[in-house]
């Protein structure tokens, strides 16, 4: 049975007649099953096995994320990304995360970087209610300007020195937008779900199609994990000049 915890709640991917063993840990209060996930942003379908309480606040690199784990899906897989993004920010820059969710990019660089300013865009009001709590409860409220709404509508409307893509699934219909925001010499952190065959290729093509006559670096290019057989998740780091 695989299983993960998210604060106080273990996941598992299918219901075992035993669940004592998570019982014994100190702070778990509810354990779920996770039956279906649906539509695009990925709402989960949970049976609850144990206890009553979904809400929980998780903790990764000295940061906390509050959700509702019968609303929202977290991806432990993506935890070394987030904190590599966090990383990579530099003093006085201004950043876009076009797919906020509730802050899995967001938080840790408005905690860990140096930046100017951060703009976090979320279409799901679930998650953007998130979100702002939990910006709250990091306190950087001060450094993050949320937008509830449609990131191809919203990030040409915005100026960034550099923008996180790390939503996957149709993320290439979203490049335009993020080419009208980026400034001269920003980056851009494109991630795709792409066949292992063909690995950076499709990726990097799309962004330079995208991109038209600007000059396209590649900067890094990087499996996050295995999505599915044969599919993996990718990541490109590019910086985008005028020629």
């Amino acid at each position: 049975m695989k299983w993960k915890q998210i604060g106080s709640v273990i996941v598992v991917d299918k219901e075992s007649e035993d669940i004592s063993q998570f019982l014994e840990f100190p702070d778990v209060t509810t354990v779920v099953q996770i039956v279906n996930i649906k539509g695009r942003t990925r709402k989960p379908v949970v049976k609850v096995l144990y206890g009553n309480q979904t809400e929980t606040i998780h903790k990764e690199n000295k940061c906390f994320f509050k959700l509702d784990v019968s609303k929202l899906m977290w991806s432990k897989g993506n935890t070394n990304e987030r904190m590599r993004i966090a990383n990579l920010v530099q003093k006085g820059e201004t950043v876009v995360d076009m797919f906020a969710g509730i802050g899995y990019f967001s938080i840790p660089i408005a905690v860990h970087s140096p930046l100017n300013k951060l703009y976090s865009i979320e279409i799901n009001p679930v998650a953007f209610h998130y979100l702002n709590e939990n910006l709250i409860l990091n306190k950087i409220q001060d450094k993050v300007q949320t937008f509830l709404g449609d990131s191809n509508k919203i990030t040409p409307q915005l100026d960034a020195d550099r923008i996180i893509m790390g939503y996957i699934g149709n993320t290439w219909e979203y490049l335009e937008s993020a080419l009208e925001c980026i400034t001269e010499g920003g980056v851009i952190h494109y991630h795709e779900t792409v066949p292992e065959k063909i690995r950076f290729k499709r990726p990097i093509y799309r962004l330079k199609k995208a991109a038209g006559d600007r000059k396209v670096t590649v900067l890094n290019q990087k499996i996050i994990k295995n999505y599915s057989p044969g599919v993996l998740h990718a990541v490109v780091d590019a910086r985008v000049e005028s020629i």
